[in-house]
């Protein structure tokens, strides 16, 4: 069998992705090395030893020829494959679970029991219902002493004139937010209430498609985006009877705060940026913008924004609500979830979307129950000691932590400590983000998409993506079902656990 095959510099490239190891720096540079050396456009035996390294794989020479043909076959087979068109909408056949072997979980469905609202009265100047929980705001919907229109356009109001300054608006949808108040308002005088988010205005994170507006992902690459549907989430909040007045920042393909309009601000200090990715979520409902946001987490995108703005993240378990509609970054990470001013309207809002729609795969159909008459006593209540031990190197956090403590035990709570396995979480976890993310915008950075950009050296991630093997990726995610079982032991004796963010 012969040594090398001539191969041009498009296969070559080609060959090397077919190992996880396409069009990037190593095949670039042996391309060049190749161009120096007598027999020009050979692969050698030496570039595939180049290769492999990245792999960490050794071969001799007989082991080299006896792949070399075979491996150019499959290079021929992945550019069949590649004509097929692949957006970023189309979703794996694979699918993950959160479930962890031998795990339980209630399915019995129970009543909502929210916390009690007490007569809240409409006051004298509208605008100071803007920081009003949910909860209260569709006591007030649900009896008219206030109309969802005189809600919207009072939030609507309030969110143009913050703009400016928070940063946190993409496009505002006027025609569609009061056609649904005036909606709502006819249904709920005619004694056709759909429950608490009737008549309550939101916001969307722009990676969340909504038909007849752009969704821009936060990038210059796709400002004029139109997705002729709506997102999974949109529909059930539709059918709650929820009013979306605006699409609201995210960070420049879910990540960050930097977006093609700039950066999204924190409404306690404009002077510095809300985190991100779910930015415009978090700033707008911090600010007394939307009653609710919706936003989604890969990594942080929710708890982070939530933690700067001073707002209530929910990052549900993953599966609980549908990500059709929503820009992929990662397929078995990316989740859908509600920010809003208290744990318990977030509990409202993850009631009302945490079902099935048929159009995702991995969407579990398991009731969100909430009781707010349980006694909290009765909670057994775990805190991470490590981690409030590692906060306690810097004097605001340690004192914000204690404080935080401090008040689970004033509500007559037992806390106790514990400690997770030192388990290579974030290394798995960003190994696999890697992969997902370079597949999602595969078809957009090989059509040097990443240029258009507002931050083009985010496209060097998409590119280090092939540099991945496919057997790493695919241990990575059995490793993570191992840590999987490793936590659902250790937090197996308690009902709650507490962790700094």
């Amino acid at each position: 069998m012969p040594s090398d095959v001539m191969i041009g510099r498009r296969q070559l490239l080609e060959y090397f992705g077919s190992m996880g190891l396409s069009s990037t720096l190593l095949p670039g540079v042996l391309w060049a090395q190749a161009q120096q050396q007598p027999q020009q456009g050979k692969l050698t035996r030496e570039m595939l030893r180049g290769a492999a390294a990245v792999a960490g794989l050794e071969f001799n020479d007989a082991q080299l020829d006896e792949m070399i043909d075979g491996l150019t076959q499959n290079v021929e087979r992945y550019k069949e494959l590649r004509n097929i068109p692949l957006d970023n909408g189309v979703p794996l056949t694979l699918h993950y679970s959160p479930l962890a072997p031998g795990m339980t979980v209630d399915k019995t469905p129970r009543p909502m029991r929210t916390a009690k609202v007490p007569r809240v009265s409409r006051p004298a100047r509208l605008e100071d219902l803007a920081y009003t929980p949910l909860t209260h705001l569709s006591e007030l919907v649900r009896t008219r002493r206030v109309r969802s229109v005189e809600l919207t356009e009072m939030y609507l109001a309030r969110l143009k004139r913050l703009n400016p300054t928070l940063n946190c608006v993409v496009t505002f949808t006027d025609e569609l937010a009061m056609q649904q108040a005036r909606q709502a308002d006819t249904e709920i005088a005619a004694g056709r209430y759909r429950g608490p988010l009737h008549g309550i205005p939101w916001g969307a994170k722009d990676i969340i498609a909504v038909k007849g507006y752009p969704t821009t992902w936060g990038s210059g690459a796709f400002k004029d985006q139109r997705i002729d549907a709506d997102a999974g989430v949109v529909d059930v909040l539709r059918e709650a009877g929820a009013v979306l007045i605006a699409k609201l920042t995210t960070g420049e393909l879910a990540g960050g705060d930097q977006w093609f309009g700039g950066r999204t601000n924190s409404p306690w200090d404009p002077n510095e940026g809300s985190s991100g990715s779910s930015a415009g979520p978090a700033s707008a409902t911090a600010g007394g913008g939307v009653a609710f946001g919706i936003g989604t987490e890969t990594s942080g995108s929710i708890l982070s924004p939530s933690s700067i703005c001073g707002a209530t993240g929910l990052r549900p378990t993953y599966g609980r609500v549908t990500r059709a509609g929503v820009m992929t970054l990662s397929w078995s990470q990316d989740r859908v979830g509600p920010i809003c001013r208290t744990v318990e309207d977030c509990a409202v809002v993850l009631r009302a979307i945490a079902r099935p729609d048929g159009r995702v795969f991995s969407v579990i159909d398991y009731p969100f129950n909430w009781d707010a008459s349980r006694d909290l006593r009765a909670l057994r209540i775990g805190y991470l000691e490590n981690a409030f031990r590692e906060d306690g190197r810097n004097p605001e956090l340690k004192a914000n932590d204690e404080a935080a403590l401090a008040q689970l035990r004033a509500l007559g709570l037992t806390l106790v400590p514990f400690s997770l396995p030192d388990l290579p979480m974030m290394r798995v976890t960003s190994a696999i983000l890697g992969v997902e993310s370079a597949t999602a915008f595969d078809e957009f950075a090989r059509n040097g998409g990443d240029a258009r950009m507002t931050a083009p050296n985010r496209g060097s991630g998409f590119r280090r993506g092939h540099f991945v093997p496919a057997i790493e990726y695919l241990q990575a995610q059995r490793i993570r079902g191992l840590i999987m079982q490793q936590l659902a032991e250790v937090t197996a004796p308690f009902d709650v656990w507490v962790a700094p963010y």
